[in-house]
């Protein structure tokens, strides 16, 4: 799925923010999308192998800039990436919000010495249900970060999953509204005019916390 995501010098036509929420109804998909170069790599790999229908979301523009691997890895499908483990919350993301994720979380650490566990959830569909319950259960509240609306999103499967296992934690989504995006110079310029760049979405998550009482004990300490 090419230009996954924001496409922003091609006008609002272009932008790829539909195609999760069309892509999930469709029985043993399988929809992935990578943080990175090499990890496009192994999903590639893993999708001529695993024998069922696989979509890839990969943006336009640079990647991150690491290397690749001299052979691809064959990933476990549903099967999410643990980066960091933290006290404050899980934040789960997709794609290019991983590294955001990561630049949110090092400013929790830098100005509360206290930090999220961050997820490169790679996999929308299936999702890792086991790790899902695993951090309703240990926290009070879920992030997600994604490159797509919201309806019908990959938050919006997570709502739906915590919500058929009956886990009332609070979840808290970040993605782009139900209209047309405008054309834009630049990702970085379009993000923050909604407030999906790493500054306003580290000062959104901020604001949120206080409303958590385990987050209120935390940042106290």
């Amino acid at each position: 799925m090419d230009r996954a995501g924001l496409s922003p010098n091609d006008g609002p036509t272009h932008h790829g923010l539909f195609d999760v929420s069309y892509l999930n109804c469709i029985p043993n998909a399988v929809i992935m999308q990578p943080r990175h170069e090499n990890e496009l790599q192994d999903m590639l790999y893993t999708s001529v192998r695993c024998g069922q229908p696989a979509f890839i979301r990969y943006p336009r523009g640079n990647g991150v800039g690491v290397g690749l691997s001299e052979k691809a890895k064959l990933l476990e499908i549903g099967k999410a990436e643990v980066l960091t483990d933290g006290d404050l919350g899980a934040i789960w993301a997709l794609g290019d919000f991983v590294e955001v994720a990561l630049d949110i979380n090092s400013r929790f650490l830098k100005n509360y010495g206290q930090g999220f566990t961050v997820v490169n959830a790679r996999f929308i569909k299936p999702i890792d249900e086991a790790l899902l319950l695993e951090h309703a259960d240990q926290f009070d509240r879920i992030f997600t970060l994604e490159d797509g609306v919201l309806k019908g999103g990959f938050g919006s499967t997570i709502l739906e999953l915590l919500s058929e296992n009956k886990k009332g934690l609070e979840v808290t989504r970040f993605g782009w509204p139900d209209e047309f995006i405008p054309h834009g110079d630049s990702v970085d310029q379009i993000r923050e005019d909604f407030g999906l760049d790493a500054d306003a979405l580290f000062s959104k998550i901020s604001s949120t916390l206080p409303n958590s009482s385990r987050s209120r004990r935390l940042l106290a300490s």
